[in-house]
């Protein structure tokens, strides 16, 4: 009678911690992930300047819109692959919406200097968005026209608005940059700066 008691709890045990786990991951799938590509210079840079945001899951440094499958940063440099360096976004619109992102791309970066950001200087520098879906490309269209009607830059808009027909994730190496490399020179003088400014101006959308 003990024994038939003991495994009976244990089997009743095993079904409430199933059924705990098979609503934690309907809860998860419920959580829809939607994916966005932007490309606004460094990618060490764009990919601070989107991890600290609610609602961002995942942000990956890498290439996008050449003609060189699988680029190495170093082809990238030489300024003759074609690609962009960009940062894949992975983000719970149920918690910031695409609309919200790509405002905030283009209020983070200077998208009126073609390829060039700063002292970073090259096509692989240019400002871009890649589309997902033709929902994505009508919203950053929208958003584009917005701040040009605003006048919120004192030159035009540059950035291009583009399907994304690839993507090739950056060397290991790349990832969480700033996060592991913070004294690095490039890290103190040009990131920290974008980043605490973004902190500052966008807190409402901080983590």
């Amino acid at each position: 009678m003990g024994a038939w008691f003991f495994t009976s709890a244990i089997c009743e045990t095993m079904r409430i911690n199933l059924l705990f786990l098979l609503s934690l991951l309907h809860l998860m799938s419920a959580q829809e992930i939607e994916e966005a590509t932007f490309g606004g210079g460094c990618f060490w840079c764009t990919e601070a300047l989107f991890k600290q945001l609610k609602g961002v899951v995942e942000v990956f440094p890498g290439y996008a819109g050449g003609h060189v499958p699988n680029p190495t940063y170093e082809e990238v440099c030489t300024k003759t692959t074609g690609h962009a360096e960009v940062v894949r976004v992975r983000f719970l619109p149920s918690v910031i919406s695409y609309e919200q992102l790509v405002e905030y791309f283009f209020l983070t970066h200077d998208p009126t200097t073609p390829d060039r950001q700063g002292n970073d200087i090259g096509p692989q520098y240019r400002s871009v968005i890649f589309f997902h879906t033709p929902l994505q490309e009508e919203i950053a269209q929208r958003v584009k026209r917005k701040l040009e009607s605003q006048k919120v830059f004192s030159a035009p808009i540059v950035t291009a608005i583009e399907p994304l027909k690839n993507f090739y994730p950056a060397e290991a190496y790349h990832h969480d940059y700033f996060a592991r490399n913070p004294e690095q020179a490039y890290c103190r003088f040009v990131i920290a700066p974008k980043v605490q400014k973004a902190r500052e101006k966008f807190k409402h959308l901080l983590k």
